[in-house]
């Protein structure tokens, strides 16, 4: 996307700014789910300024425009962004205002704020409001300029909602809808109101590809103790399942007309909805008592069922298969000198995951970054901008599958040629981070943020750091961000963060040297119980992911002997359970990369 183009859009929304007397337009990443990935539909923000990270956010004023982001995203955005007359905000970093600060500061009395209400939650809405209260401030929420203004807007997905496979469903429809309204009881709460779509997607067992690597699918819910509506977009449910539903006390209704019922329901009852997940222009109800607190499905789906987790195992069982196939075909197409690129890398692992029973898409855009693109956490290479793998260097790829069994999600760094002493070093520190989080004991219901520590404490001791998180909850064939679980210590004060049992949780800590290289190394674990004493109830970690760490990178003597038995006792783990499943170069490859060390 051109600079000039985005200057000229930005020239528009400003004129109608003027018309229209507003001093500042919010342009958040959201649609009317509060979802972190978008259908096409709502990239209202990668329209307007031509960033297309996952996160961000655009303010504009009559003289400034701004995109906040946080570190992950900095190099990204500082190229998007050249010329187009928007300010690249580094969230997070201490001279850098948050957005609602940054407002308060440059805004004039009484000033008027507009923004999609569809695109910011109800909490959001209301801490922006109280932060501008001694402003005056006013909410235009009428119109949406940025809608006005995009002309050729893609419309809103038209795939058809499917059932998932019942062979991978431990609990059926109605037994999650009672457990929903047994909290519902608990809470006092008559109605249950739920927009977003990965819970909605966990709560009545259906899947859809409204959004891209998540199989999910434009709905609201609204949910009673005798009945439950399921608001879809015409056409998305097909005759068959809306029979099932029905039988199950679901009835189907029109997307559009879930905020008109939100706004006619018993004036007397009371209504359940998680400020957090609820559109601004969805949290008007006709209830005189509203609880807010967060989705019971958003826990409800987090602890994941024994019979789930053994799908889970099974899936990563397959998905450590493709990726001996992938690595063995790579090794050996460096030794030939064939051409490999950033985008080969995204081509090749694809279609190996796609061999494998069960496989439905990618759970995200594949991340494959040689040496100074490895340094941006979530670069992506295009066709206009990619490197070529040779020389030497680094590669870190991170990528993940959907399979009705399972979400799986990876990263591995390999050496390209010579490796440097300072590489090793750093690929070290962050192995030895991982590792310890891996073999982490902790009581149960531990506030999952403070478990970061332990896996930066390695780093920390050799000046190394990381600017994001090091884990995020993972679903059952579902989104690959799956909260409420967090491992990041910048979360800590945030509330409903405590590790349960069952909790399927990256480990993915790193190291990024801006122009050089990037190191991470990611593998999913899952929360089991580790032991009951007169003391302390406590869980751990089972890591889940299968396969080999390259132990090219490492330098043995910065590592204790209890990491050195881990790692060795992983890669026999690896080897017994993937062998079976490969043969030929990948079966060579698999035992090569897992020699003790």
């Amino acid at each position: 996307m051109s600079s000039q183009l985005i200057q000229e859009r930005l020239t528009q929304l400003r004129q109608l700014m003027k018309n229209h007397q507003v001093d500042a337009w919010i342009v958040p990443s959201a649609d009317p789910h509060l979802s972190e990935y978008l259908p096409d539909y709502w990239q209202q923000r990668v329209w307007l300024s031509g960033f297309t990270g996952s996160v961000g956010t655009v303010i504009v004023t009559e003289n400034f425009a701004g995109l906040w982001v946080d570190s992950r995203y900095w190099e990204q955005a500082k190229t998007q962004l050249q010329d187009t007359g928007i300010e690249l905000m580094k969230s997070g970093e201490p001279d850098v205002l948050n957005m609602d600060d940054w407002l308060a500061q440059h805004l004039p009395k009484e000033a008027r704020i507009g923004f999609n209400p569809f695109m910011m939650s109800l909490k959001q809405a209301e801490q922006l409001e109280e932060k501008l209260a001694p402003l005056s401030v006013s909410l235009f929420i009428d119109e949406d300029f940025i809608a006005t203004l995009w002309q050729d807007r893609p419309t809103l997905p038209t795939q058809t909602v499917y059932v998932h496979d019942k062979t991978f469903v431990s609990q059926s429809r109605p037994e999650k809808l009672a457990n929903v309204r047994e909290m519902m009881r608990k809470e006092g709460a008559d109605w249950h109101f739920i927009s977003s779509l990965d819970d909605i997607a966990w709560l009545f067992n259906l899947r859809g590809s409204d959004v891209e690597y998540n199989p999910v699918f434009l709905a609201h819910a609204l949910i009673s103790q005798s009945y439950v509506v399921l608001f879809v977009p015409r056409g998305k449910i097909s005759r068959e399942i809306e029979a099932e539903l029905a039988g199950d006390g679901v009835l189907v209704k029109d997307y559009v007309s879930a905020g008109l019922m939100l706004r006619n329901l018993p004036k007397e009852q009371s209504l359940w909805i998680d400020p957090d997940r609820v559109a601004l222009a969805l949290g008007v109800t006709s209830c005189e008592k509203v609880i807010r607190k967060v989705n019971s499905t958003r826990l409800l789906k987090a602890e994941k069922t024994p019979q789930d987790i053994a799908h889970i195992r099974q899936a990563m069982e397959q998905d450590g298969a493709a990726l001996c196939e992938f690595f063995a075909w790579f090794e050996a197409a460096l030794e030939r000198g064939d051409t490999i690129t950033e985008l080969t890398i995204d081509e090749q692992i694809c279609q190996a995951r796609a061999r494998q029973a069960h496989h439905i898409s990618p759970s995200f855009a594949t991340i494959a970054g040689f040496n100074a693109n490895g340094a941006m956490p979530h670069y992506q290479a295009t066709s206009e901008n990619f490197a070529e793998i040779k020389g030497n260097g680094l590669l870190l790829i991170d990528s993940g599958g959907q399979y009705l069994n399972g979400t799986t999600d990876i990263t591995r760094v390999v050496p390209v040629g010579e490796v440097s002493a300072e590489q090793k070093r750093d690929y070290t520190a962050v192995l030895k981070g991982m590792i310890a989080l891996s073999r982490a004991v902790f009581p149960r219901d531990y506030p999952s943020a403070l478990l970061d520590t332990l896996a930066r404490t390695p780093l920390w001791q050799m000046g190394l750091d990381y600017g994001h998180g090091t884990g995020h909850g993972v679903g059952y064939f579902l989104n690959v961000h799956e909260g409420p679980q967090v491992i990041a210590h910048r979360a800590y004060r945030a509330s409903h963060l405590e590790m349960k049992e069952g909790m399927v949780t990256s480990n993915e800590p790193g190291v990024y040297r801006a122009g050089k290289w990037g190191i991470r190394i990611e593998n999913l674990v899952v929360t089991v119980a580790h032991q009951k004493t007169e003391f302390v109830d406590t869980l751990k970690f089972e890591t889940l992911t299968l396969c080999p760490i390259d132990t090219r990178c490492i330098d043995k003597h910065l590592m204790t002997q209890e990491e050195i038995d881990w790692l060795n006792t992983y890669h026999a783990e690896v080897l017994a359970r993937l062998k079976p499943l490969v043969k030929g170069d990948a079966l060579d490859w698999l035992v090569r990369r897992t020699q003790a060390i």
